[in-house]
């Protein structure tokens, strides 16, 4: 049984979080959590706690082993934009995107 975590709404494009989500996949729930701790994006302190809150989401439902967590899915899609007018020159607007993710979390124990 896969324990889940969501963090909704984070205010970090999602092109930014992938590459940190590929970087823990498949990877043991505490040696995710040491790769992240050492990176300096910000993103990464995001999949931090979406990763810390899925190891307590096994540890509440009192999963077997918790040292055999392994991160079975990190997935980032992308989340609703803020729409912003961005004034240029001669009377004319550019639009900016303010992009929101979804991270999704998810550790199993090793079989």
């Amino acid at each position: 049984m896969a324990y889940r975590a969501t963090y909704r709404f984070a205010r970090i494009s999602p092109r930014k979080v992938r590459p940190l989500a590929d970087l823990i996949r498949g990877k043991h729930a505490d040696e995710a959590l040491d790769l992240l701790r050492f990176q300096k994006q910000r993103g990464a302190r995001m999949l931090e706690k979406t990763l810390k809150s899925a190891v307590g989401n096994a540890e509440d439902q009192r999963a077997g082993n918790l040292g055999s967590l392994v991160v079975v899915d990190a997935r980032v899609d992308g989340g609703p934009m803020m729409k912003r007018v961005r004034p240029r020159g001669r009377g004319m607007a550019h639009l900016l995107h303010k992009r929101m993710s979804h991270i999704h979390v998810a550790v199993d124990s090793q079989a």
